[in-house]
Order: C-alpha cells, then sequence, then structure tokens
C-alpha cells in the first residue's frame, strides 16, 4: 500500500482528500502546513506528497524545493494541488521540482490518475 503524505491547511479539504484516497487503498498522513511536512519527512518517508501551495508561513513551493534539496527526501515524488491555475503557477510546480500540479477544485479520478501516473513513475 503506498503512502501519502497531504499536506492542506485546510481541514476539510485534508478530510474529503484523505477519504477519497484511503477507499483508492492509499495509506495517508496529514500535515496541516509546511513545517509540520518537512518535519514529518524526517520521521518516514512517503511514497509520494500530496503538497497545497497557498498556506500559512511557508509556501508549498518553498516547501516542494526544501524537500527536492534534502539528500534523503529528493526521491520523493510531489504533486501540487492548488486554486492557483495559471500557466505561472503550474511553470512555478515544475521549477520548484514538483512532478505533477493539480488544480482545486479537483476531480477525484484526475486526482488518483495523477497519483497513479506519478507513484508508477511515469
Amino acid at each position: 500500500m503506498a503512502r501519502i503524505l497531504l499536506v492542506d491547511d485546510e481541514p476539510d479539504i485534508r478530510y474529503i482528500t484523505r477519504r477519497m484516497l484511503e477507499r483508492a487503498g492509499y495509506s495517508v498522513k496529514e500535515a496541516c502546513d509546511g513545517e509540520s511536512a518537512l518535519e514529518m519527512l524526517t520521521e518516514e518517508l512517503p511514497d509520494l506528497v500530496l503538497l497545497d501551495v497557498r498556506m500559512p508561513g511557508m509556501n508549498g513551493w518553498e516547501v516542494c524545493r526544501r524537500i527536492k534539496e534534502r539528500e534523503d527526501t529528493a526521491h520523493v515524488p510531489v504533486v501540487m494541488f492548488t486554486v492557483r491555475t495559471s500557466e505561472d503557477s503550474v511553470k512555478r510546480s515544475r521549477e520548484c521540482g514538483a512532478e505533477a500540479h493539480i488544480n482545486k477544485p479537483f476531480d477525484i479520478d484526475e486526482l488518483l490518475a495523477v497519483v497513479g501516473r506519478v507513484l508508477r513513475g511515469g
């Protein structure tokens, strides 16, 4: 069972997304901000990080950048998911090292397809 670290500051989004991912067979841990997510990565590495961009404190792009800069976490795939849908936002997600970018509100089938593809290395 693949392990996903879900990082979002909105409890409702975390709850709904977690339920969808768990129903699809994934194990999910949650973090409410970037600092917590980075701390959790020192304890146990997930198979994928699903990361919101807009959070208080450190934004998701900075969190992604830090994940990709660390030798012990650089290999962990990151999928950004955000209400920021502009081409510039997608570009910033790629520049920080994210493997994919999903727009909110998201379609569950799209989310699961992207997560599955990224986990398979595609």
